[in-house]
């Protein structure tokens, strides 16, 4: 056991250094890093979504969304985002290519940028870069860790802002539908916009799949938007970033109004912004929202309100995010899969619902090596503790997880690698990284060719700042997989 555990035994390294974060935005400097825009062949979309599969899907509705969004991975490690329209969606082939055209030479950091398209029989889809942290809905409205900070709502608004105007001074200053869901992170952390609601409406004539209390008014008396109506989506985006909720405009005003705007703002927030900004950016909500489309602001001013609001912009977005910045070593020297590229996150929700799925299934073969008199004696209270610490594991009561899984390692009667896998990541949950590193170690020593050790050795070592550590461990993992796969 020790001779596999020293090679993680290196010292922590650190850095002073950080990157600027509240840059100047330069769009034209991000065209040599995204590839061109280019035509898929649905074959190469079907290989790099394993057959446009359930469990690849990202999109909010899952498969009873409209259009639905894949993540996929090409040929070359590039993760890729894939939206797949219904197929009464874009009767006419002429106009969905030249529309994929036109935003796909939009080319911005501000923005999920298109890189390909595809049009083959009654097929329409769009391939656009892929955002490795999810959207600002996810993190705002169903965070699970910790609530969005203060400084990472207002560069959201100003990062979301900054993406408008850019493509407002390239032609494209129609967006369908803005909402949270529309705002993504990258392997930095930082907010991008969909480049998918770019598109023009197809013949559906749906410019708004939200509740119609969060509709621009004129869109409601004509059905048409017009760059005011995006203003007026911008206005519902400040709305959720104050409140942590998706309020509908009218109760919002109704509160601000009876200059009851404290009551609106996220009670998570206390004390973590000052009434002269949290009343500026009130009010900048409020002049979005006008009911007159002509009142509203433009998204020249918004950018210029927003950048006087920012805070800790010395502070690198993942930081502000709460999660592990992707580097290019973890993302392009070898292909991740999903666990992996969830232990490269610190993603435990997703590392749970691997654990919760794989079961006991890896245990099988592991010799216990022990007499029937202690098995007779022993084993029913040993399997009731870890009954009860899987209960409480799928429940999410880590700690009770914890003290369950304890007494069945204790209790000496089994050996379980999953148990030890378990246990692992509740020590994880409970910020408790070394205990899960011995853990992850233990369950690599029972079971030597297990990828889920390794993994959780990675995750453990990300926690930890151990990156060149956590690279080999994550390596070696990936390895273990693809051979547990082939076989």
């Amino acid at each position: 056991m020790g001779a596999k555990c020293s090679k993680f035994s290196l010292c922590w390294c650190h850095t002073s250094l950080k990157p600027p974060v509240l840059e100047t935005l330069d769009p034209e400097s991000e065209k040599n890093s995204i590839p061109v825009l280019r035509e898929f062949s649905i074959e190469e979309l079907k290989a790099a979504t394993s057959g446009l599969a359930p469990e690849n899907i990202v999109s909010e509705h899952g498969e009873k969304a409209p259009n639905v969004v894949y993540k996929g991975k090409l040929d070359n490690d590039h993760c890729i985002a894939v939206k797949r329209f219904n197929r009464s969606a874009w009767p006419d082939t002429r106009q969905f290519i030249e529309e994929a055209k036109a935003v796909g030479s939009l080319r911005s950091e501000r923005l999920a940028n298109l890189i390909g398209y595809c049009c083959e029989n009654e097929e329409r889809l769009l391939v656009a870069e892929f955002m490795p942290y999810e959207t600002v809905a996810k993190h705002l409205f169903h965070w699970e860790n910790q609530p969005m900070k203060w400084a990472m709502r207002l560069r959201v608004a100003l990062y979301l802002a900054q993406a408008l105007e850019y493509c407002s001074s390239k032609g494209r200053s129609l967006y369908h539908d803005l909402n949270a869901y529309r705002v993504l992170f990258d392997q930095d952390g930082n907010p991008r916009l969909s480049c998918f609601g770019l598109m023009k409406n197809s013949r559906d004539g749906k410019s708004y799949s939200t509740n119609l209390a969060f509709t621009p008014p004129e869109y409601m008396r004509t059905g048409r938007i017009a760059p005011e109506s995006v203003v007026y989506s911008f206005g519902t985006m400040l709305l959720d970033l104050l409140s942590g909720k998706h309020i509908p405009p009218s109760h919002a005003l109704d509160l601000i109004k009876g200059k009851n705007f404290l009551m609106l703002m996220d009670s998570c927030l206390e004390g973590h912004f000052s009434n002269d900004d949290g009343t500026e950016l009130v009010q900048l909500a409020t002049r979005c929202l006008q009911y007159e489309a002509r009142e509203r602001p433009n998204v020249k001013s918004l950018v210029t309100a927003l950048a006087s609001l920012q805070k800790e912009t010395e502070v690198p977005s993942y930081e502000l995010l709460g999660v592990q910045q992707a580097t290019m070593s973890t993302t392009r020297q070898w292909s991740l899969t999903p666990i992996g590229e969830a232990c490269v996150r610190t993603d435990l929700t997703a590392m749970h619902e691997v654990l919760g799925k794989i079961g006991y299934k890896d245990d099988e073969g592991i010799a216990h090596e022990l007499s029937f008199q202690m098995w007779t004696n022993q084993m029913q209270e040993t399997l009731n503790s870890r009954k009860q610490g899987d209960a409480a594991f799928r429940a999410k009561d880590f700690a009770k997880a914890i003290d369950c899984y304890t007494q069945f390692i204790d209790g000496g009667t089994m050996i379980s690698p999953t148990v030890y896998a378990r246990r692992c990541l509740s020590y994880l949950v409970n910020e408790m990284p070394q205990e899960a590193l011995r853990d992850a170690v233990q369950a690599q020593g029972v079971s030597p060719d297990w990828h889920i050790a390794f993994y959780l050795q990675a995750a453990a070592l990300f926690t930890l700042g151990m990156e060149n550590e956590a690279q080999i461990a994550l390596k070696e993992a990936t390895k273990l997989e693809a051979r547990r796969n082939r076989n």
